[in-house]
């Protein structure tokens, strides 16, 4: 059967703004198994100019395939210019068969194959084996009501077969790398890159991550078989940098040794980015010198919050204390940290963002990347955050990087101010700017210096679209635009293994248990427990404290901006230089408030 995989140009920030980009991992896993299972497969990769929607529309009809199958990481955000490009090749393409998947479709799947009669059907959870079989099942005409894990129409109405069973063993099934050129992805500043997976899920319970109920459970591929494909990528194609997808790749301490000395034995100069846990990185302080060895360069530590009471909120399991050592002991072996916070998850007041700001500057990660809280229907916190109102209802919108509910004590625009000023003042302290430009290591200096790159384009980005995208002021609560919480059908596979099959129900603590009853009243207990470890009210000195800050940050850009004009610098005498040369000393302490922070605590 001709199949064509398409991987559709995604509207997010991450996407448009680097010159980077990395080969669509989920595809390629479709495209090994049909392949190996006699197929004639292809890829169309619209992220590269990126493609306009009726080009590629095009160049997917001029392949003339049997079935056309959709897939993207971002699938929430990424849905409507899938379904616009689903569209078009089925008035173009009558008949022809149209298959969906990844997380979205996955949980959404009976609105869309509602609201969207040109998809054939969609795959729920793993692809390798299902879709394999559903494709044999459209070539042949056969039923497809006994396929498990997919979701197609019959009589006219959306159904779902059973769930398929978790792949135990992920090599029995390969990455099909023959599908891309190599020589067009790249990452880290323009190095041949790819993106891989060690391992698929996690153990762990946040109750807002979109991910872990997925996978279903925590496995992990043969650890000397993938450094060896490592290896291979490097010498065969070329590849300097290797992204791990994985969510937690470090769960089982033996696994991960095992694979970090066996690609130590394969001596190849990789460059290794990837995410993981704080408590695995402290867990791990006796082999972090392999880590390093094996090539890690970076780790972005899913902190998502320094108040104690938010983690236990979000059920993250962390403590700020594992979370300040874990970057602590990376900064010792060489391993830049990246540390994420996400704003909005227990409607943050001025000084929640104040005292926030001070905690991550005590924490000193090298990089920050900042999110806005984006709930998903079949998460734990969706009840949580049901009854907020969504202030954007554009879809292309929900990546974690725009703000899509209203906060009750901040406007939109308060929120942004916030936003902006924590990574100004965490990428632009001293230590930052240090890292940066001056860090003995080249590679990490290398990697300092694409970042900070990235964000000076990202900045203005977020801020001119803040103001271009209209945000709705009476929008629909969270509940009325999504629909109703799906946190029962979170794992979207089936296992027999009853401690990897623990639901979330019985694993949650006794408060959970409680939201899924009165989830108003428990909500309003958790503002109550929040607000005590508060003080009652925001003094004035600390309004004051923060006037001072926020009026030398807007001298400084003045000052900044002056210098900048000064088109006669080069012919000034030496005192005038000299004097110029203080003022831009000054403007750029002024531009450096984690001074006045602490001299202000």
């Amino acid at each position: 059967m001709r199949i064509l995989l398409v991987n559709v140009p995604h509207p997010s920030i991450g996407s448009r703004i680097p010159d980077d980009h990395l080969p669509p991992l989920g595809l390629l896993a479709i495209g090994g198994s049909l392949i190996d299972a006699g197929h004639e497969v292809k890829l169309i990769d619209g992220e590269f100019g990126p493609m306009p929607i009726p080009d590629l529309v095009n160049a997917i009809c001029n392949e003339k395939p049997e079935a056309v199958l959709f897939g993207h990481s971002g699938s929430t955000s990424g849905h409507p210019v899938i379904a616009e490009v689903a569209r078009g090749v089925s008035r173009a393409m009558p008949g022809i068969h149209l298959v969906y998947g990844g997380v979205y479709p996955t949980y959404h799947w009976r609105e869309i194959l509602a609201e969207e009669p040109y998809v054939t059907a969609i795959v729920r959870g793993e692809g390798e084996e299902t879709v394999r079989n559903l494709v044999a099942a459209l070539e042949t005409g056969s039923r497809l009501g006994n396929i498990p894990g997919i979701a197609f129409r019959q009589d006219g109405r959306p159904q779902a077969t059973k769930p398929a069973p978790v792949i135990r063993d992920l090599d029995a099934y390969r990455i099909g790398w023959e599908l891309i050129d190599f020589s067009r992805y790249s990452y880290w500043g323009r190095l041949r890159a790819v993106v891989v997976q060690f391992s698929r899920g996690c153990p762990h319970l946040c109750n807002y991550c979109g991910q872990r109920g997925f996978w279903t459970r925590w496995r992990h591929r043969d650890p000397v078989a993938f450094a060896k494909e490592l290896a291979w990528l490097h010498r065969q194609h070329g590849v300097k940098v290797v992204n791990f997808a994985d969510e937690n790749p470090t769960v089982s301490k033996k696994a991960w040794l095992t694979f970090l000395e066996a690609l130590i034995a394969e001596n190849v100069h990789l460059i290794l980015v990837g995410s993981t846990r704080a408590d695995d990185i402290v867990r791990d302080a006796d082999i972090l010198h392999l880590y390093k060895k094996a090539g890690w360069q970076r780790f972005l530590l899913g902190l998502e919050n320094t108040d104690q009471a938010t983690l236990e909120l979000i059920q993250k399991g962390a403590r700020a204390e594992t979370d300040r050592e874990a970057i602590r002991l990376m900064r010792q072996h060489g391993i830049l940290s990246m540390a994420t916070w996400v704003v909005g998850f227990e409607e943050e007041t001025d000084l929640d963002h104040w005292r926030g700001m001070k905690r991550l500057l005590s924490y000193d990660p090298d990089q920050i990347q900042m999110l806005y809280v984006t709930p998903h229907r079949w998460t734990p916190y969706f009840r949580l955050a049901r009854n907020r109102p969504v202030i954007q209802t554009d879809q292309r919108r929900w990546d974690y990087k725009h703000q899509v509910l209203a906060t009750r004590h901040m406007p939109p625009w308060r929120v942004l101010v916030w936003f902006k000023f924590t990574e100004m003042v965490l990428q632009g302290r001293p230590k930052a700017v240090y890292r940066t430009f001056l860090q003995p290591d080249r590679g990490l200096r290398h990697a300092m210096r694409w970042y900070s790159q990235m964000g000076r384009r990202v900045w203005p980005y977020e801020i001119r679209n803040f103001f271009r995208e209209r945000l709705t002021k009476k929008g629909p609560t969270l509940e009325e635009f999504w629909g109703a919480p799906q946190d029962a059908e979170e794992e979207s596979m089936s296992t027999t293994d009853p401690w990897q099959a623990r639901s979330l129900r019985q694993t949650m603590p006794d408060e959970s248990k409680e939201y899924r009853e009165d989830p108003k009243a428990f909500t309003r207990r958790w503002h109550e427990k929040m607000n005590a470890l508060r003080t009652d009210k925001w003094e004035v000195y600390d309004r004051g404290r923060t006037m001072i800050v926020l009026a030398m940050c807007a001298i400084g850009v003045v000052l900044l901006f002056r210098l900048w004009r000064e088109s006669a610098f080069a012919n000034l005498k030496t005192p005038s230089r000299r004097a110029l040369i203080l003022l831009g000393v000054a403007t750029y302490f002024s531009l450096v408030p984690p001074y006045w922070v602490y001299l202000f605590r």
